[in-house]
């Protein structure tokens, strides 16, 4: 659309010089130049235009002119030689963007909506908008060129994430073109073959722009989650539009957002992508589009793994028309140059990058993951859930062997490390079960991106750094998923094919979180609350107990805090505490009653958005399984309680304390998993008691069984129980980033 509004703009400025009192040999040169441009000779263009600067040298129109029909000429590869020249030009006649402030500044609009045009191209929204904004205050209602600078304002506003000023434009709009065509139908015209003609091409115009506003209010509606509104708007845009691709993109779209994720694919599976311009024309891959958001689809259906195959397939179809349009596959040009300026909107290799590794985080490939994300945070470094996203990468990287944990199997290969010996000599050597490990990247720097457990602590210093302080923020209910670009891309927030640089935002109103969309206000308090259990919990690893302490003080304190965080930092900061030597503060914090609910989030009315509610909260609602080694209820989570404090009790020789701790957790829990520690803490504490037979029963059966003074009968067993810390220091549940990504 952009493309289109460039040529409409170059069009208008060739047409000035015609209307300014000029003489009629310039007139008709003006003219020519014009024509030959519209009729794309552009080298015939150039030399009319250069005849007439031999006859005005001081216009500098006429010099802005000629520099886009060499734009042109070169194929529209020279964009940042382009954005120089225009630069020039306003030094040269000692104007901004901010000095207009009346009519006699409109004649140069035409270069501040030609450096608009730039910076949208460029992805620099920001500027784009306040050039629009400015210029839009001083038009004409009724100009072919005003129109194109309110279409490009409307679209700026959405990629932005500001649907309720694009309805307002395009409200405004609406009753311009109505106004408008009143206006022509009464205008007079000498030649009345010529008039029905130029009537013709008009009623052609007003119905494609009607046509391009009720996409537009689709686009708004479903930013703003306004279901009614989106339905009737659909229909519009069905009745003007028919099945093409973009009409059919938004309305799945739509049925993506409501849940209806089968008709949402049949809908795409429907549209003939075949029958699009392309994205020389339209600056868009449908084909990656398409691919994208069956990609999507999957990912909020539960079905990863075919959720990353059609990512993969979106990316390889972007990188193909990126070679096609001269851009490679390694990203925009930083110079701009030797790339068709629809180009640079075209290629979606960063967005496509971030749903990859947002899907392979979930499929539990986190080193596969992290690659991905790494690259997309080379352009969305503003985003602190990314840098959240980095650091679960790593995190998921360096668990251990969580995986046996996570599928809840008893094994003696997490007590048991090696038999010596033979005879009376046979000894047991049990397995260490701390994982107070702090080095975990050998002699090298911790800023180099690695996944490592230090490259996490400087990730999630970064999400936390790039979050507003507290109440700093005044957001409101409503803002939107990423709707589709112009073809109506169905992407809800990390994956839309439209994403916004991260300028431009209403900081006042939501969080830019370019690609994704932006975070209300509940939502950033929901990452942060993420965030800092994953910093106490990276901090635990690494053996900084006082940060620990620090972040996971700060955790409890916040005050929308979901069930399971609190459930976490009361675990971390006892940990912490213990580590410190500081036991009875940790017995606190180790209280069972402070584990009153293990609810995964704070918000259930929240409407589910696919990757952008699961790439947000510490928890998704799409359905997804709880992993098996995170508490399912409060009664094992007060069991895991209970078993940490009977660790606390251990450490300060109150054996007695801890034995009952032990086996009153044992008759809270699920008979199948016994967490290794936790018969560690078993073993311990008979050894403790003189009862060996006892300790090595416990480990030959890998059960717990009741303490007493004598050899226990060998069927009196105890409930097995489901917990992670006991005779180590309160370790953390492994399952932890499994949480935070939920």
């Amino acid at each position: 659309m952009a493309e289109n509004m460039t040529l409409e703009q170059n069009e208008t400025k060739h047409e000035n010089p015609s209307s300014l009192g000029m003489p009629d040999q310039e007139k008709v040169i003006a003219a020519n130049a014009l024509d030959a441009f519209t009729a794309g000779k552009y080298e015939e263009s150039i030399k009319h235009l250069e005849h007439l600067q031999e006859l005005n040298k001081d216009d500098y129109k006429i010099a802005m002119n000629k520099a886009i029909a060499d734009f042109y000429k070169g194929g529209q590869s020279t964009t940042g030689t382009l954005k120089q020249t225009l630069m020039a030009m306003k030094n040269k006649v000692h104007t901004s963007v901010e000095d207009i402030d009346g009519l006699d500044d409109v004649e140069n609009s035409l270069l501040y909506y030609n450096q608009a045009i730039i910076h949208y191209h460029m992805r620099q929204y920001s500027e784009a908008i306040s050039i629009g904004e400015k210029l839009y205050q001083f038009l004409e209602p009724f100009e072919k060129f005003a129109q194109a600078v309110c279409f490009l304002l409307v679209d700026l506003y959405l990629l932005t994430f500001q649907p309720e000023k694009a309805l307002h434009l395009l409200a405004v709009l609406e009753k311009l073109t109505v106004q408008g065509g009143n206006k022509n139908s009464k205008g007079e015209n000498a030649n009345i073959s010529k008039d029905g003609a130029q009537k013709a091409e008009f009623v052609a115009m007003i119905e494609a722009a009607k046509s391009k506003m009720h996409q537009y209010k689709v686009r708004a509606y479903i930013q703003m989650k306004s279901s009614k509104a989106c339905k009737r708007e659909i229909k519009s845009v069905m009745n003007t539009a028919g099945n093409a691709a973009p009409s059919l993109f938004l309305k799945s779209n739509f049925e993506y957002l409501r849940g209806n994720y089968r008709k949402a694919v049949k809908l795409l599976n429907s549209s003939n992508i075949a029958e699009h311009p392309g994205a020389i024309k339209t600056g868009e891959c449908v084909r990656c589009m398409f691919w994208n958001n069956l990609g999507c689809i999957h990912f909020a259906m539960g079905k990863h793994n075919l959720g990353i195959f059609y990512f993969k397939k979106a990316l390889q179809e972007n990188d193909h028309t990126c070679a096609q349009l001269g851009d490679g596959s390694n990203g925009q040009s930083k110079k701009f140059t030797g790339i068709p300026m629809c180009a640079l909107l075209a290629n979606k290799r960063y967005e496509l990058l971030y749903n990859c590794g947002i899907q392979l985080l979930h499929i539990g490939r986190p080193l596969a993951a992290f690659e991905c994300l790494m690259e997309a945070v080379q352009v969305y470094h503003s985003n602190p859930r990314l840098w959240l996203r980095l650091a679960e990468c790593c995190i998921a990287a360096n668990k251990g062997n969580s995986e046996q944990e996570s599928k809840g199997l008893p094994s003696k290969k997490g007590i048991v490390q090696s038999i010596v010996g033979q005879g009376y000599h046979r000894k047991i050597v049990l397995a260490s079960q701390s994982t107070q490990n702090t080095i975990y990247s050998e002699g090298q720097s911790a800023a180099i991106p690695v996944a490592s457990m230090e490259f996490a602590a400087i990730c999630l210093r970064n999400g936390l750094l790039l979050l507003p302080e507290h109440q700093q923020q005044d957001a409101k209910t409503e803002n939107g998923s990423k709707t589709s670009s112009q073809s109506g891309s169905t992407e809800s927030g990390s994956e839309n094919s439209d994403a916004c640089s991260g300028k431009g935002q209403e900081t006042d109103k939501f969080l830019s979180a370019a690609p994704s969309s932006p975070l209300r206000k509940q939502e950033v308090e929901n990452l942060r609350c993420s965030i800092l259990a994953c910093s106490a919990y990276v901090a635990l690893a690494l053996g900084d107990n006082l940060m620990a302490l620090n972040h996971a003080e700060k955790l409890l304190h916040q005050t929308k805090l979901s069930g399971s965080l609190k459930f976490l930092g009361h675990l971390y900061a006892a940990e912490a505490l213990i580590s410190m030597d500081r036991i009875s503060d940790a017995i606190g914090h180790l209280n069972p009653d402070n584990v009153t609910d293990v609810s995964l989030g704070v918000a259930p009315s929240e409407q589910d958005q696919g990757l952008d509610k699961g790439d947000l909260d510490p928890v998704e609602s799409s359905g997804k399984q709880t992993p098996l080694c995170y508490p399912s209820s409060v009664s094992s989570a007060r069991a895991m309680m209970l078993f940490n404090l009977g660790s606390a009790y251990c450490v300060r020789s109150e054996y007695e304390k801890a034995r009952k701790c032990l086996h009153q957790a044992a008759s809270m829990v699920n008979t199948k998993e016994i967490p290794p520690e936790a018969i560690l803490l078993g073993v311990y504490l008979e050894l403790q008691n003189g009862n060996t037979q006892l300790a090595l029963q416990i480990i030959k059966r890998n059960q717990l069984l009741p303490s007493t003074l004598s050899t226990p009968p060998p069927d009196t067993r105890k409930k097995p129980v489901q917990s992670f810390q006991p005779v180590q220091p309160i370790q953390m549940p492994s399952s932890f980033t499994q949480v935070q990504r939920k």
